[in-house]
Parts: structure tokens; C-alpha cells; sequence
């Protein structure tokens, strides 16, 4: 038997995209979807290319087992309490559960955090660190697009505790990033042969980064400088991480090969990787190297920030939390060019 899902907010970037992946998923009956500006309508009458998935959209949730999140943050959290005391179980694919610090939230994302007890049972959805724990679990804070990029890039490097906490991440992102919220930076005319960096100041992902490569190694106290780029394209995140090797003797392709021997969807590539190349799919590439000159360790990585950055990550998890074979739906090739 199949087993029913929701997704909460269909309407959005991400809600759509997990809808694409779930219509193709052999376990899942994808049997109640919600909007707010679309209530009532057939989901193929909003969203053509959905039109096969043959639902209403609804202004709340119906009968289902998991539900996908896929509001703004703050609106998240409300309704993912009331889901959870149904016994829904939730993958949330907004900022409110990421962050551990309920504080972080006033600081970061403006707002004072509803359900602060909630935010020490979520657990942190990067499969490749967390899989254990996810799949007992009844919470999934989905990652964040910048995030995972970075971490997936820094990871093996920060656990063996072969670089210096100083950290530099510049990431590059397409445009769908930023949701499909009328605004003039994402306007043809603004963003089109353009490359603008942003949020300098800091970015609500940095302290999502910190956290999290924190917790690989608790010597290290990782101290990030990350400058995210709005770049003209659709999808995609290229993330270029630079750090001083602490063991400048290291075999750094070797230490990546190993730590992501076992993992199906991130790839320790042997060339610098290109964001079509993971365009559509749920890959991560990784590509590790050393600047001789200056001792220091240079990481790229790219990801589709809609797939593995969000929908389809989230897709991996709820496998996870089901019992099902993490890859099931999710095996796609990249679309190229």
C-alpha cells in the first residue's frame, strides 16, 4: 500500500518541484497539496506542467502520514506544530527548525521562534552527516540551498581536522533562489548579464554553516566568511570553499574519496565541476585541491539548488523516515545543455 503524503504550499518553487518528484515515486500517493493564493483550483490550472497530478488545492491539509513544509519561515512552524499533534509526520523545507538557538531566530530571521521546544528534537536533514537519526525521527529540517553545497564541500576536511577554522565560502546561485516573490532584484532587466554579491553583512545561511560544520568537529571552531552571488541563470549553486591546510601533507582526494565512498549522491569528481552537469538531478559534485603556493585547500561543489539544495532532498529524507531505499525517484540523469 501506498503511502499518503501532503505537501504544505505547493504553489512555491520548492512545493512544485517535490510534487514533480513525488508524481514519478512508486511508494507515495501524493493525496493533499495546499496554496494561499489558489485555494479551490485544480493544480494543473495553476501549474500546467503539474497537470497531470489531478488534485484540488486546498486550504488545509487532508488524511495524509508526511507532509512536505514548503511555506515562508515563521508561517512554517505554526502549521507544522498543529501537523505534528495530528501525527503527521514533517519534512520542513523552511528555515524554522535548522537553527538550534531559539535566539538565532530574532537574530537572524526576525522573528521570535513559536515553538522553541521543537527545535531540539528536529533534526538537521543533510543525509550524508544525519542518516541514522533521520530516519527515526518525526522532524526534518530540511537544509538550505547554500548550506549544503558548503557543507557537503568542507565536510570530510573539517571532520579529519586538516584545516585552519579561518573558512572563505563564495557561492554562486541562479535566480530561483530567491522564490517566487515579485522582487527587483530578480527582475529580467536587473538580473540578466548581471553578477551582483549580496548580504555581506551576513546571510541568514551563514549561521546554519557554522552550526553545522561545528558539529563534525568541536575542536575546530570553524570561523566562516561566506559572500553569496546572485548569478543570471535559473538553477544552480557553484560554491568555491578556501581554507589554510593544518596538515599540509595530507592526501586530500583520498580523505574525500573515503568519506563519501558509500554516498549516492555526492561525487568526488576528478576535474572542477559545472552546475549543468548536476542541473535536474539530486547530485552534489565535489571537487578538492590544493594551492601549492600557498598551502591552501580549495573545494568546489555544485548543486541544482531546487533538487539537492530542496525538493529533492527533501524527497531523500521522507525515503529515509518511511523505510524506503533513499534513492527511490531520485536516480534522474542532468539535463545538459
Amino acid at each position: 500500500m501506498k503511502t499518503k503524503v501532503g505537501i504544505i504550499n505547493v504553489t512555491g518553487y520548492i512545493g512544485m518541484e517535490i510534487a514533480r518528484i513525488l508524481h514519478g515515486h512508486p511508494d507515495i500517493e501524493l493525496a493533499s497539496i495546499t496554496g494561499r493564493s489558489s485555494v479551490g483550483q485544480r493544480l494543473g490550472d495553476v501549474l500546467p506542467h503539474l497537470a497531470d497530478i489531478d488534485l484540488p488545492i486546498e486550504s488545509s491539509l487532508g488524511d495524509v502520514s508526511l507532509a512536505f513544509s514548503a511555506l515562508p519561515h515563521k508561517e512554517s512552524a505554526e502549521t507544522i506544530a498543529k501537523a505534528l499533534e495530528r501525527g503527521i509526520r514533517v519534512v520542513d523545507v523552511s528555515a524554522d527548525f535548522r537553527l538550534k538557538q531559539a535566539a538565532e531566530y530574532d537574530r537572524w530571521y526576525g522573528f521570535t521562534h513559536p515553538s522553541p521546544g521543537l527545535l531540539a528534537e528536529a533534526v538537521y536533514g543533510l543525509v550524508e552527516l544525519n542518516r541514522s537519526s533521520i530516519a527515526k525521527s518525526r522532524l526534518i529540517a530540511n537544509p538550505g540551498c547554500y548550506p549544503t553545497g558548503a557543507i557537503l564541500a568542507l565536510a570530510p576536511a573539517v571532520k579529519e581536522g586538516i584545516i585552519d577554522p579561518e573558512i572563505i565560502v563564495d557561492s554562486k546561485s541562479g535566480v530561483s533562489g530567491a522564490g517566487r516573490a515579485l522582487s527587483l532584484k530578480v527582475h529580467f532587466a536587473e538580473a540578466n548579464e548581471n553578477v551582483s554579491a549580496y548580504a555581506l553583512e551576513g546571510h541568514r545561511h551563514l549561521p546554519e554553516i557554522v552550526q553545522e560544520l561545528g558539529r563534525l568537529n568541536a575542536k575546530l571552531k570553524p570561523a566562516v566568511t561566506f559572500v553569496p552571488h546572485l548569478i543570471p541563470m535559473n538553477r544552480g549553486i557553484l560554491s568555491t570553499c578556501y581554507a589554510k591546510l593544518a596538515k599540509p601533507k595530507a592526501d586530500v582526494v583520498k580523505i574525500y574519496r573515503d568519506f563519501y565512498r558509500d554516498e549516492p549522491f555526492v561525487r568526488v569528481v576528478a576535474t572542477p565541476p559545472q552546475t549543468k552537469q548536476t542541473l535536474g538531478t539530486n547530485l552534489c559534485l565535489v571537487y578538492p585541491t590544493i594551492d601549492s603556493r600557498t598551502g591552501r585547500l580549495i573545494v568546489v561543489s555544485c548543486i541544482d539548488n531546487l533538487v539537492k539544495g530542496g525538493a529533492g532532498q527533501a524527497v531523500q529524507n521522507m525515503n529515509l523516515m518511511l523505510g524506503l531505499p533513499e534513492t527511490t525517484a531520485l536516480k534522474s540523469l542532468a539535463i545538459y545543455p
